[in-house]
Order: structure tokens, then C-alpha cells, then sequence
């Protein structure tokens, strides 16, 4: 994200900076709030306030193109423009009767997908504004990705399944329960579509190599072992797929190292929220990590030293969702 910066440099951002949207860090909050920051100073450069709206923020995507962020609001979708300071957003997906608790932008900005504790996951077309497509999942869903070849989607529910769902054939092709009933709660799939990582609620993570050969299992499991021994809150693979990073209600980020033999290895415990970690972002060199806690702040760690280099306070509540895009689009 920084690259060789002096800390000094981080400290003296550029007035020219507000405008600048190379680097587009976003938080949510249960104070109703959307924050925009400035990353290297801190500074929070820009509030959706949504005053008089209802409905906690849930969780946030920024599109590949930086253009746009989705905000799953209580039962709504709302999509703002990054780079606008308008507080309307410029379009508003409603349908979903419960809790959106997971959003995605495909890789072109075409469409945008949702899951919901009312047990359905929606794929919305950001050109018409309507809703494209719904599966049943038949259980309260609890996260959702799209595969790198954007043709599958892959969904976590409240009943402990992990599902996934072929676009081309409108239907879920294949299910897994690695522990039964107890609810899986967060999923990850890497950049190039080699792994899929599952974590569940009693803080077990689960880690399958996926297959592209039809004449062999597509989810191979490699590894599982207990990352945390209280509520697992987020599992995310890093963009270079060496690194694991977890959240969890002990307050803390647990960073794990992913050998080519699949060996797991905890590299850094990051200390240092005072409540529940709930939401985590890596920047695309794999090198820092922001992470969002119930003790209002978010905070973004420099991985090699395990070190917080930057906290942004703002939010009166619980900061529960982060989005980070710093991809050279160039």
C-alpha cells in the first residue's frame, strides 16, 4: 500500500490527496455510518451519514474499478459513488426480507450479488437497476464470494453448508457440511482460484484445494485446524494467497502462512482492538491488513512488524464491516 514511504512522508499527506482514489478505504458502522479515509494520515475525508435512514451498516464492497461501493444495509443494497460526496446513493437494490450479511461486485462492475438471513442469494444488474437473478439457499446465509472465473458463486450458511452455485445452470451443483450443523460463518477463495477457505463458529477453519478436473472431486480438503477458540468472525485469504488472516470475538487477528503443502502455520497474533474483531481487509501487495472491531475503531497493521501503523477513530458504535481497494488500475 505504501511501498517504501518514510513514516515522516505517511505522516505529510498531500493536500492533493483528498482527490486522489488510488488508494479507497471504506468503514461501516452500527452508528449508521460510512466513513471514508485517507489511509496514510488517518483523516477521515469524507461521512455518509444517512441521517433519519434506519438500519445498521452490515457489510461494504468497493468495485474493481473504484468507481462505486455497495453498502448492505439491514435489508436494502445501497450503491454509492466513491467519488462523489453526495449522501444519496445512486441507486438502491430492495427485495431481501432479512439482514444482508454479505455483498460482492462481479469483476466487471456489471452485477452485484447479495446474501441474506432470508435465506436467499440475489444477483442484482447494476445497468438496469433490477434484480437479475435469486437462488433459495433454503437456510439464513451468512457469506457469499464469486469465484475468480465468474461463472460460481460460493455461499456459507447458518445450517453448516457450504454451497456452491454454477451461473450457467441457475442451480447450486455442490454441497458441503464439514462439520454438520454447526453454522459456517465466513469463506474465502484465492485470487487464482486455487483454494477455497471456510471458518465456522466455534473458530475451526476448514481448507480445500479446488479442482478444475471433471474427473476428480472439485473441493479436496488439505487442512483444518482450530484457529481460534472463541466465535470465528471472518476468514480472508491475502491476494498473493500465502497468508490467511481470521478474526474473531477474542479480540483478536490471528495470521497464518500457507505453504505450498498446504501446511498451516500461525505467523502474528495482531493485539490490540479491546472488543470483537469483526470485518478484515489486505491490500493488494498482501502487506498490510485493515480490520474493523465493536471498540469503534479500525486499524491498519503493517504485517512484517505486526504492528498497528494507523488507527482511524470516528465511529460512536461498533465499526463492523471494511472494504480497502489500492489495485493499481493503471
Amino acid at each position: 500500500m505504501y511501498g517504501n514511504v518514510p513514516q515522516q512522508q505517511q505522516n505529510q499527506q498531500p493536500q492533493a490527496a483528498q482527490q486522489d482514489l488510488s488508494v479507497v478505504l471504506v468503514t461501516g458502522s452500527y452508528d449508521h455510518e460510512i466513513r471514508f479515509w485517507e489511509a496514510w494520515s488517518g483523516i477521515c475525508s469524507r461521512t455518509i451519514a444517512r441521517s433519519g435512514e434506519q438500519g445498521q451498516v452490515n457489510r461494504i464492497a468497493i468495485s474493481p474499478d473504484k468507481r462505486l461501493l455497495a453498502a448492505a444495509i439491514h435489508k436494502k443494497v445501497a450503491v454509492y459513488e466513491v467519488a462523489g460526496n453526495a449522501n444519496t446513493p445512486i441507486v438502491v437494490f430492495e427485495g431481501h426480507t432479512g439482514n444482508v450479511t454479505a455483498v460482492c461486485f462481479h469483476a466487471e462492475g456489471k452485477w452485484v450479488v447479495t446474501g441474506s438471513e432470508d435465506s436467499t442469494i440475489r444477483i442484482w444488474d447494476l445497468r438496469s437497476s433490477h434484480l437479475y437473478r435469486s437462488y433459495d439457499n433454503g437456510s439464513p446465509v451468512n457469506d457469499v464470494v464469486i469465484h475468480p472465473n465468474q461463472g460460481e458463486l460460493i455461499s456459507c450458511d447458518q445450517s453448516g453448508a457450504i454451497k456452491q452455485w454454477d451461473l450457467s445452470e441457475n442451480s447450486c451443483t455442490l454441497e458441503l457440511t464439514p462439520m454438520g450443523e454447526i453454522p459456517m460463518r465466513s469463506i474465502s477463495v484465492a485470487s487464482d482460484g486455487s483454494l477455497l477457505v471456510a471458518g465456522n463458529n466455534k473458530g475451526k477453519v476448514f481448507i480445500w484445494r479446488i479442482c478444475d478436473d471433471p474427473s476428480q472431486d472439485r473441493f479436496q480438503p488439505v487442512s483444518k485446524f482450530q484457529a481460534h477458540s472463541r466465535y470465528l468472525t471472518r476468514c480472508l485469504l491475502s491476494p498473493d494467497v500465502k497468508l490467511l488472516a481470521t478474526c474473531s470475538a477474542d479480540k483478536s487477528i490471528k495470521i497464518w502462512s500457507i505453504a505450498p503443502n498446504y501446511d498451516v502455520k500461525l505467523e502474528k497474533s495482531l493485539l490490540g482492538h479491546q472488543r470483537w474483531v469483526w470485518d478484515c481487509a489486505f491490500s493488494a501487495d498482501s502487506a498490510y491488513l485493515v480490520t474493523a472491531s465493536s471498540d469503534h475503531v479500525a486499524r491498519l497493521w503493517e504485517l512484517s512488524s505486526g504492528e498497528t501503523v494507523r488507527q482511524y477513530n470516528g465511529h460512536r458504535k461498533a465499526a463492523v464491516c471494511v472494504a480497502l481497494n489500492d489495485v493499481n488500475l493503471a
